[in-house]
């Protein structure tokens, strides 16, 4: 019978389980959300059959394929719709459109309700949304392997994606190959507790007071290369996450303390491959075709077994590939070779505090807080100093008004205005600047330009800002008195924009505004005839919006998160969120609309 005396001999397959005819086999999740296999000895007849299909212990003879070397291709979805909704180039898709096509069935990785994750097996290509992407946590496979079986068994041709050690698993299950099996599996980093995952997940509702409805790894929304974590709370709202922002990830990146204890000595790396095809994220493609490099994820294609080749040359209408040599892949895939490196942090109380914490109070102690080094801090000093000196070009009117309208300690800490070359500011006294970040004004990208930028904020006027914000040169900014304009942060504008606030505008985080736009609450104090007509009315943009050149934002408007305004519209009524709206004055034109920048 099978005995786990050592947690890393045990990758959670559930193999054994699946083999076990008795029953005698259940999984008990420990203290860090992992499973682990438990006999009962009174049903256990010693077949030794649970022994027979782990892959640990059979990883020697596992590890075989019929192609001398894999042949490795980069490559992409020819449709972009399926290329932003993927991880990466949207290859798994590919494949599995051809199975669907075939009549036969795709399994994968799919989010249970509770965004736990299971292996399903699907026979209707609607199920794809719901199988692509990358779930980056274990996954449950509880009958899974015999529900291949039996589907193999009666003749039906199945394609079979997952981590490397659960498709070894799957192999050793099976115990001889079939014809109407495609086996695919990607280059593992490693795999995350399910606990700590849903601990995080939790802390959104801790944090907004809205339950999490909809995530998923990597959106497109902010390109590939910031693995950006995308959560939808049951109130709407959608949230962002980049790499540097998403404490999951960096706990998992930095700290690789909630992987599993088999990924740190992980069995299936190297070659050959176990699969007929694997997949990843082709990390260093702009070294190799900048037609693919998009910002959008390109797919790296190993092709390790003449199936897998066969199986290939089904998909290629459906794709863009260039084939790469061999020995260019592994430079931007470590995780090909090597396992993930032991924790940083002190694993053991780690998961004793995860009982006891929030995931916000556990980043905070493991994560976050983690110390800086002295070198670390003086090249941040330095850096941050280079970036001073490249904006104001040490220009003395730049340099005035910077120390003019933001104190020492201000641009120590980063809450400060940065003015640029050719720059008038005009702060009155009892105005009030909120300022959470970096304003840069008349950013420029012809540094000898001598186009002006104008900031006033007039008496009794508020500018609150967050995070970096970027005002392009040529543009104008004024508050006037008593009003209040608010920039959410990460936006930034292009040369020429408009902002007229005399009452309330509202600018969301990361949006982006296009060249010449105008936006404004207020009608300059020109009034007309008619009853109910206001001056002033606030402005409201949500979060991510693009605005593109030459469009106009008119009083009283309230424009929903993601959307876009198309070049040179008008828009005098509300804009819904995810919408593309376009004319003068602009309607809505298309729904349900993902952008990227």
């Amino acid at each position: 019978m099978i005995q786990i005396k050592n947690k890393v001999d045990c990758c959670g397959c559930n193999a054994c389980g699946d083999v076990c005819s008795k029953n005698a086999i259940s999984f008990i999740t420990d203290n860090e959300g992992f499973w682990y296999p438990e006999v009962d000895g009174s049903k256990c007849v010693d077949c030794g059959l649970c022994e027979k299909v782990c892959p640990i212990i059979n990883v020697n003879e596992l590890k075989k394929n019929d192609l001398p070397q894999s042949v490795c291709y980069a490559a992409e979805h020819k449709n972009l719709e399926v290329v932003f909704d993927s991880t990466s180039g949207g290859l798994f898709s590919a494949l599995a459109e051809a199975m669907y096509k075939s009549d036969g069935y795709v399994g994968g990785a799919i989010f249970n309700d509770d965004f736990s994750v299971r292996h399903y097996i699907s026979h209707d290509k609607k199920d794809l949304p719901k199988l692509r992407s990358s779930k980056y946590l274990q996954s449950h496979l509880d009958g899974f392997f015999k529900n291949v079986r039996d589907l193999l068994k009666a003749g039906e041709k199945v394609l079979v994606c997952g981590s490397p050690c659960q498709m070894a698993a799957l192999r050793a299950f099976l115990r001889k190959d079939y014809d109407n099996l495609v086996i695919v599996d990607y280059i593992c980093r490693g795999i995350n507790s399910p606990k700590v995952w849903r601990k995080y997940l939790d802390s959104y509702e801790e944090r907004y007071g809205s339950k999490v409805v909809y995530c998923k790894a990597k959106s497109k929304e902010y390109g590939w290369r910031n693995l950006t974590q995308k959560v939808i709370l049951e109130n709407g709202k959608a949230y962002y996450e980049t790499k540097d922002q998403s404490n999951f990830t960096k706990g998992y990146l930095r700290t690789g303390v909630y992987c599993r204890p088999s990924c740190y000595d992980c069995k299936f790396k190297g070659y050959p491959r176990i699969a007929d095809i694997t997949l990843a994220d082709f990390w260093g493609i702009e070294n190799v075709d900048q037609a693919l490099e998009k910002d959008l994820g390109t797919s790296l294609v190993m092709i390790n077994s003449k199936k897998g080749e066969a199986y290939f040359e089904q998909i290629k209408k459906r794709i863009n590939y260039v084939p790469v040599p061999f020995n260019s892949i592994e430079a931007g895939n470590r995780s090909l070779n090597l396992s993930v490196d032991p924790p940083k942090v002190n694993r053991e109380e780690f998961f004793a505090d995860l009982d006891t914490m929030s995931f916000i109070q556990i980043a905070e102690k493991y994560i976050i807080s983690r110390k800086v080094g002295k070198g670390a801090r003086i090249k941040k000093i330095l850096k941050g100093i280079r970036f001073i000196v490249n904006k104001t070009q040490l220009n003395p009117t730049a340099l005035y008004q910077l120390f003019k309208y933001n104190t020492l300690g201000e641009i120590v800490h980063g809450n400060f205005i940065l003015p640029t070359p050719h720059c008038t500011i005009e702060i009155k006294k009892d105005a009030k600047i909120i300022k959470k970040g970096i304003l840069i004004l008349g950013n420029k990208k012809f540094m000898k330009s001598k186009l002006e930028t104008r900031l006033l904020v007039d008496k009794n006027a508020t500018l609150r800002y967050y995070g970096k914000t970027i005002i392009g040169y040529g543009s104008d900014i004024e508050v006037f008195p008593n009003a209040t304009l608010s920039f959410g942060g990460g936006g930034t504008t292009n040369i020429g924009a408009t902002i007229i606030c005399g009452e309330r505008i509202e600018i969301g985080k990361n949006t982006m505004l296009g060249r010449h736009i105008t936006i404004r609450d207020n009608n300059g104090s020109h009034y007309m005839n008619r009853q109910g007509y206001k001056n002033t009315r606030p402005v409201i943009i949500g979060d991510k919006v693009w605005l593109t050149e030459q469009c106009t934002v008119m009083p009283g408007v309230k424009i929903g998160d993601g959307a876009i305004i198309s070049a040179l519209s008008l828009v005098i009524r509300n804009v819904p969120a995810y919408s593309l709206a376009s004319g003068h004055p602009a309607e809505v034109v298309d729904e349900d609309i993902l952008w990227k920048y």
